[in-house]
């Protein structure tokens, strides 16, 4: 017999408080089409998007989350000192340790609360809600603050005429806390590597930085810069974000329609139950797709804040969030479906009931 006793945790959890930071910046599609022989048009009928925000120097993911921060834990309703633990969904913060989480955590007075990373691209706000969950649940932190931030305008081709109008930045964050009732849905996620080549980053750091890696004798140089990509004025290319659209586009539609059923199912629920649906802001066709396929009703409020915010990866469902909250197309207590799928391919869907 195991001599280990568990620690009491609460016998739920839910979303206490939600924040978002977009940046000041306004992009509109226009400033695109200064890169890419396209229209605005175009932009608009295959991705719905009108204008996006891109970070300045001062923006930056630590800076942009702690804004979003502090109007979640306020929002909440409590310190910054009780959270126990932080979690940062991220694919843009390029510096590879320390965590980003750790800067956060300081900087917003926590109490040496745990800190850490995830990459879990468009699906990452799902998985660090659901880790959040786990660890109110066995009482590891009675509250935790679970954040999506990117500068996707870091990762972006302006060349690229299938992605440059695609990506903005921003951060969205909320506040997991205990609670009495069920609130957080189970989660239903997983991965298909198989297909991870249809959302990839152009090239990997360690090609575009060949001389970072030194033969052990002579230190020459072992890298091979002729096969990277080139930009239109013979430079080597940044490292960017692409993706197949049209096998992107299939399995968004078709598959993650089938995990959201999934989700709504786990939580005894089904589509006439619902208030909200907080699709990722990856593109508005597919978020009309899956409102078709999942044949949701008229009454549902569903999020498009891609139109205005772009696709900002991780913080795409918290930033939404925050703003059909902040414009009252939502209100709290509402029963919203949430669902997240991008790159890897990795996907998470649950039911929430909104702050």
């Amino acid at each position: 017999m195991s001599k280990i006793k568990a620690r009491k945790g609460s016998p739920y959890a839910r979303i206490l408080g939600v924040g978002g930071y977009r940046p000041v910046r306004v992009v509109p599609n226009e400033v695109i089409l200064e890169h890419i022989d396209s229209s605005d048009e175009w932009i608009r009928s295959r991705s719905g998007i009108e204008t996006r925000h891109w970070a300045n120097d001062e923006e930056t993911v630590a800076a942009m989350s702690i804004e979003a921060s502090g109007k979640a834990i306020a929002d909440a309703g409590i310190g910054a000192e009780q959270i126990g633990a932080v979690v940062v969904s991220t694919v843009s913060h390029f510096s590879q340790t320390p965590a980003v989480a750790t800067e956060i955590a300081d900087k917003l007075g926590t109490n040496k609360a745990a800190a850490f990373d995830i990459s879990a691209g468009c699906a990452g706000f799902g998985y660090g809600l659901t880790l959040a969950k786990g660890m109110i649940v066995d009482g590891s932190a009675e509250y935790v603050l679970v954040i999506g931030v990117e500068r996707l305008s870091d990762l972006t081709d302006l060349e690229d005429r299938a992605t440059a109008f695609l990506f903005g930045d921003g951060a969205g964050a909320v506040v997991v806390g205990p609670s009495e009732e069920p609130h957080i849905g189970p989660t239903v996620w997983g991965s298909e590597g198989d297909k991870s080549h249809t959302i990839k980053q152009t090239v990997s750091w360690d090609r575009f930085l060949p001389h970072s890696r030194l033969r052990s004798s002579g230190g020459t140089p072992t890298g091979d810069v002729s096969q990277l990509p080139l930009d239109s004025k013979g430079e080597v290319k940044f490292p960017a974000i692409t993706q197949e659209g049209q096998a992107v586009f299939r399995w968004a539609v078709f598959e993650m329609a089938k995990v959201a059923k999934e989700a709504l199912e786990a939580a005894g629920l089904t589509a006439d139950d619902l208030d909200v649906f907080i699709p990722h802001q990856a593109n508005e066709r597919i978020i009309d797709s899956m409102v078709k396929t999942l044949k949701l009703p008229e009454h549902v409020t569903v999020a498009r804040d891609v139109r205005t915010t772009g696709n900002t990866s991780a913080a795409s469902i918290p930033l939404a969030m925050e703003r059909l909250l902040a414009t009252g197309e939502a209100k709290s207590g509402d029963t919203a479906l949430v669902i997240g799928f991008g790159a890897g391919l990795v996907y998470a869907a649950t039911v929430v009931t909104l702050p």
